[in-house]
């Protein structure tokens, strides 16, 4: 049976860090599930536990909290080939503290964390891929602390949208201020001197 172009999107962006073999493509495959979602859908609410990884095939999510002032927090941003989730309640199976929801219309594929063990046994690629994933997530999780306590808001920005080159259209601008921390006014400001310093 040919296999979705959706479920082989995942299995390519696997092998840009491990190597996979024919069989174990199929077992993959075998224990993903397609998600679709409108724009403005909920992939997961505050108050219940993630108990999925899911990767981005198409379209855009973000991930919010709501402080105690009822004001909406921007964690998280995600585009197509990244993976989106709140780690913190799937790995310690607790009620989450997020809202993630789609900003257009959205393509997922997910794996149940059950299935995600199996796979480690099945497939030790896929424990590998996770290993170098789960660094990398460390590391930019890390990177992205320190910025926010002891770096300027210009400067920020500016790693914001050399990093993620692809990013910024994708999202309104006021879900883009409170990502880094600062108001949409002088995310605007922000947005005209960086303009002005490169061209």
């Amino acid at each position: 049976m040919e296999t979705d172009p959706i479920l082989l999107q995942l299995i390519e962006h696997f092998k840009e860090i491990v190597t996979l073999e024919d069989h174990d493509i199929d077992r993959i495959t075998s224990k993903l599930e397609i998600i679709q979602l409108k724009k403005k859908d909920f992939l997961l609410h505050e108050g219940q536990t993630s108990r999925h990884m899911r990767f981005i095939a198409k379209g855009s999510l973000f991930a919010y909290h709501i402080d105690e002032k009822g004001k909406e927090n921007t964690t998280q941003l995600g585009i197509e080939n990244w993976w989106v989730n709140d780690l913190y309640s799937y790995l310690s199976e607790l009620p989450s503290r997020m809202f993630i929801q789609a900003n257009e219309d959205t393509t997922i594929v997910q794996i149940s964390k059950n299935n995600l063990e199996l796979l480690y046994k099945e497939v030790p690629a896929v424990s590998e891929f996770w290993r170098l994933k789960m660094q990398s997530a460390y590391v930019t999780l890390q990177e992205r602390t320190f910025e926010h306590s002891r770096v300027d808001a210009y400067t920020k920005y500016r790693t914001f949208v050399t990093t993620y080159r692809n990013i910024e259209q994708r999202f309104p601008q006021y879900m883009i201020a409170s990502y880094l921390g600062i108001t949409v006014e002088y995310l605007s400001y922000l947005r005209k001197k960086h303009l002005s310093d490169v061209s």
